[in-house]
């Protein structure tokens, strides 16, 4: 990507997970994440609680990720931190981190759009892994969001259709509560649904115009349904969890690929790239293996491990940001709201 030999420190912490990523030349020598599980008895993240774990993470997730890459800190070029959108709390955590540190190494400091991040994850120089060409369709899908953006150089995004309420895997998540599964649900309704019929049961699909989508009153229908039927049957839930499962997977999955089949006709495009936590999930990535035959799309699906959150991602917009010059000043200040 680089001749030159530019060491990177990506920061990332905007939600619940703490990661820190040494990147040298466009590709990743450590990636490190601290996860937080105390959020699993709540059924969904408590911001002051994540805040306070990022307290205790950031440092010691820092110093694993330099040890992994095998570089001391005073090696690394310049510190790249994502200043939004996220939790304040958890954001502030990271962003003062990064101000320090690069103020006390002397060396530049990068802000980064978390959103950006998860699109720019497939240009981190991976083996095996293709990377999208100009412009592309990406759809970000994560517990905190819903996107189609259209891009047409790295740091030119516009954004085409997002949602209007919930995110797609708030509608995971709450669909797994309604259930009376843990959280995070996706990757339990995901594991259950492959057991299951996905023509079971009948759920509608919300009408909204444009490229946009929405999810709660899906949610909804989801709720009233399952009550209905365990009035009837008191065991109807564990009776029939897979097909439930699989139903509204497909539901889910068919909202999002009707979106994109939309966007790209509307576009003309055809190169898609998936970005994002939900982007993990086997039928999604299914779907859009089977675009590539129904509609003639071009996919790209980022390594495993640069779909959630992870401070990778982070490091490669700081990478490319680097190489054009593009610095904060000491006075940035974290962003929750930030837009693409």
């Amino acid at each position: 990507m680089a001749t030159q030999n530019i060491y990177i420190l990506g920061i990332e912490s905007s939600c619940d997970d703490t990661a820190a990523a040494v990147m040298h030349n466009g590709r990743i020598l450590s990636n490190v994440i601290a996860n937080q599980k105390i959020h699993e008895e709540y059924g969904g993240v408590v911001p002051e609680l994540a805040s306070r774990a990022h307290q205790q993470n950031i440092v010691p997730v820092v110093h694993q990720a330099l040890k992994k890459a095998g570089i001391t800190k005073e090696q690394l070029h310049a510190i790249a931190f994502t200043k939004g959108p996220g939790l304040m709390g958890s954001l502030l955590v990271g962003t003062s981190f990064a101000k320090s540190l690069a103020y006390g190494l002397n060396i530049p400091l990068i802000d980064v759009n978390h959103m950006q991040g998860h699109i720019l994850a497939h240009f981190i120089d991976e083996e095996g892994f293709d990377k999208p060409p100009f412009p592309f369709l990406a759809m970000t899908i994560s517990g905190g969001h819903t996107q189609i953006v259209r891009c047409d150089s790295y740091f030119e995004m516009t954004v085409i259709g997002e949602t209007i309420d919930d995110a797609v895997g708030e509608a995971f998540d709450k669909s797994g509560k309604i259930l009376g599964l843990g959280y995070p649900a996706g990757p339990e309704i995901d594991k259950r649904a492959k057991l299951g019929n996905p023509q079971a049961f009948k759920f509608t699909k919300p009408k909204v115009d444009g490229l946009n989508f929405s999810f709660s009153g899906l949610k909804t229908a989801i709720l009233y349904f399952i009550q209905n039927e365990t009035k009837k049957n008191s065991n109807f839930v564990e009776e029939n969890l897979n097909d439930i499962c699989a139903s509204i997977q497909y539901t889910i999955i068919g909202i999002l690929i009707d979106k994109l089949k939309k966007a790209s006709k509307e576009t003309g495009i055809k190169h898609i790239a998936i970005g994002g936590g939900v982007s993990a999930n086997s039928g999604i990535r299914q779907a859009l293996k089977d675009g590539e035959k129904k509609f003639g799309w071009t996919t790209y699906v980022p390594k495993f491990e640069f779909t959630t959150d992870n401070a990778a991602m982070i490091a490669i917009v700081g990478h490319l940001k680097y190489l054009e010059n593009e610095f904060a000043d000491q006075s940035v200040a974290a962003s929750a709201r930030l837009k693409i």
